[in-house]
C-alpha cells in the first residue's frame, strides 16, 4: 500500500449499528449458495452457535483493470486485496475462535468470484449490488467513478445482531489481527 495513501477518520458513520439486528436479506455468494443476513451470528434456526466475522469492503482489484482514478485519493479505500488476504491467511485462527468469515461489497459475484479464486479465499463473498445491508441498517458508503460502494467496516455477528464494528478500519492488511485480538479478548459466552 502507498505511504501517501489517505488514512481514514472515524466520521460517526458507524455509530449507533452495535445492538441493530440485521435484517432478512438473501445475497448471493460467491461458492453458489444464497445466504440470509439474518442466519449469520449463530442466529439460524438450526441451533448453530458462534460469530460471523463480516467485513465490508469497496472493491478488490482486478489484474490489468485500472481503478477509478480518484481512488488513490479517498481515504480508507485502497487495500481490498491486503485486506482478504489477511482474513485468507488468520481464518483457521478465527475458525478456532468460533468464528466465521464473509466478505461483503456491491461488486457483482462474478467479479467477486474471480478475487476468490485467485487469491485462493477460504471463505465466500457476498454481492451487494444494491448496497440493500447499507440502506436498512446505515452501514457508511461513499461514491467513486458514479458508483457507491462501502465504506470499508468490519462487524462482528452474534445472535442475528451486531456485537461489535471496526470502523473505520485502516491499515486494512493487519486488520484480521486486530479481529482476532478482540475475539480473544472477548470470547464468546
Amino acid at each position: 500500500m502507498a505511504t501517501s495513501t489517505p488514512v481514514p477518520v472515524d466520521d460517526g458513520a458507524a455509530d449507533g449499528l452495535v445492538g441493530r439486528t440485521l435484517p432478512s436479506l438473501a445475497l448471493p455468494s460467491t461458492d453458489g449458495t444464497t445466504v440470509d443476513l439474518a442466519s449469520l451470528g449463530g442466529s439460524g434456526g438450526s441451533g448453530s452457535a458462534g460469530r460471523t466475522v463480516l467485513y465490508a469492503y469497496p472493491m478488490t482489484a482486478r489484474p490489468g483493470v485500472a481503478l477509478p482514478a480518484d481512488w488513490d485519493t479517498i481515504p480508507g479505500a485502497r487495500g481490498c486485496t491486503p485486506e482478504a488476504c489477511s482474513f485468507r491467511d488468520h481464518h483457521a485462527e478465527l475458525a478456532e475462535l468460533g468464528a466465521a468469515v464473509f466478505g461483503l461489497s456491491a461488486q457483482d459475484t462474478e467479479y467477486q468470484r474471480e478475487a476468490v479464486e485467485r487469491l485462493q479465499l477460504p471463505f465466500a463473498m457476498l454481492s451487494d449490488r444494491d448496497l440493500r445491508l447499507a440502506e436498512a441498517v446505515g452501514l457508511p458508503t461513499f461514491s467513486s467513478a458514479g458508483q457507491r460502494l462501502y465504506a470499508r467496516l468490519t462487524m462482528i455477528l452474534s445472535g442475528g445482531r451486531i456485537e461489535h464494528v471496526f470502523y473505520p478500519v485502516f491499515p486494512p492488511e493487519g486488520h484480521a489481527d486486530e479481529v482476532l485480538r478482540w475475539l480473544r479478548a472477548h470470547p464468546s459466552g
